[in-house]
């Protein structure tokens, strides 16, 4: 009997997590945009978006409701989408690669993506006619392309994938630094350094509606997989014994994490360290049940970079740290630590 409610009691648990996880993204968004120079309230931002939404006047100053409206919020949801979208692709990517360490940054997606970008914005690739997400997604298919070559001629083996992915990103980072130092002017420079470090400074609504929709797709398409992902927790092998199509399931799979992964870096730059961390302490809280654990993923992903862009904003007011920055300084003590479990598990 206890064990025909363990259904029921892990259904019940999912649902908490992800109710509590909803509720703490609402407010955790609404208190990082009060955070900043100009005196602003919750209450204001309720007011701000209600009237924005149609569902009442505001009683702001034109100042106070586009401080709201037009920077800081547009800009706070961003980091909210770019922390659930990295947070995914960990997921997915540790899932496929039976990996602990395997994530965007790490396997030199990123960094693909920043190349193909910085290609489109300081060289004009394809003469005006490719757009900065275009370019990003071409970076971000040919730095993985690269990444299962060379894993493949190498034995194929998981570890030799993150050896990989680690190749792709020095060499695609140091493409990246070529191009700029080479071709960007000085005000360029800055502007797309700045960025390549992770930046959500100057986002507009575009961006987060453009990211959101990526996003909305990428998670229908791993949550319509979650079984397939659960059976590659036991390997290629035995997945194939189950009736998954292994190969056409990893392609699909992985150039769908691309493309939300170029999404996010030709919005916000290379952020570090989130698809890495964030998956290891949701599985902690859900199992590994894909089903609970991507939608527990996301909203988790979602609060820490909400948090993280707020101090990098303003631990140095006026002065802005880019959030690359400081998802590595709290990621790399993380990293080791997933590496020292690895190894005990071992």
């Amino acid at each position: 009997m206890p064990g025909s409610r363990t259904p029921g009691v892990r259904v019940l648990r999912g649902g908490l997590l992800w109710s509590g996880g909803a509720v703490l993204l609402v407010l955790s968004v609404a208190a990082a945009v009060t955070v900043g120079p100009a005196r602003i309230s919750v209450p204001d931002v309720w007011s701000a978006v209600a009237a924005h939404l149609g569902a009442g006047d505001s009683r702001l100053s034109p100042i106070r409701d586009g401080i709201i409206w037009n920077l800081r919020m547009p800009r706070t949801l961003l980091a909210a989408v770019c922390g659930a979208g990295l947070a995914v692709c960990g997921t997915v990517m540790q899932s496929l690669l039976r990996n602990p360490l395997a994530d965007p940054f790490v396997l030199g997606v990123s960094s693909g993506a920043s190349t193909g970008a910085v290609a489109v914005v300081v060289l004009g690739a394809g003469g005006g006619a490719v757009s900065v997400q275009a370019g990003a997604f071409a970076g971000a298919l040919c730095s993985f392309a690269l990444v299962l070559l060379l894993s493949h001629t190498l034995g194929g083996t998981t570890d030799r994938v993150v050896l990989a992915g680690v190749a792709a990103m020095q060499l695609f980072s140091a493409l990246t630094s070529f191009v700029v130092m080479t071709a960007a002017d000085a005000e360029q420079t800055r502007g797309v350094l700045f960025w390549l470090l992770g930046s959500l400074s100057g986002v507009g609504w575009s961006d987060v509606w453009a990211c959101s929709a990526v996003l909305a797709v990428t998670l229908l398409v791993c949550l319509g997989h979650a079984r397939t992902l659960d059976a590659f927790a036991f390997g290629q092998d035995a997945a194939a014994a189950l009736g998954v199509h292994v190969t056409r399931t990893r392609v699909l799979l992985l150039c769908t994490t691309a493309l939300l992964t170029a999404a996010l870096v030709s919005s916000a730059g290379a952020i570090g360290f989130v698809g890495l961390v964030l998956p290891h302490a949701a599985r902690a809280l859900t199992g590994s049940g894909h089903r609970r654990l991507l939608p527990v993923t996301a909203l988790a992903g979602a609060v820490f970079l909400v948090w993280v862009d707020t101090l990098a904003r303003t631990v140095l007011d006026p002065q802005e740290v880019p959030v690359g920055v400081v998802t590595a300084l709290i990621g790399v003590p993380a990293f080791v630590a997933v590496l020292h479990r690895t190894r005990r598990a071992t």
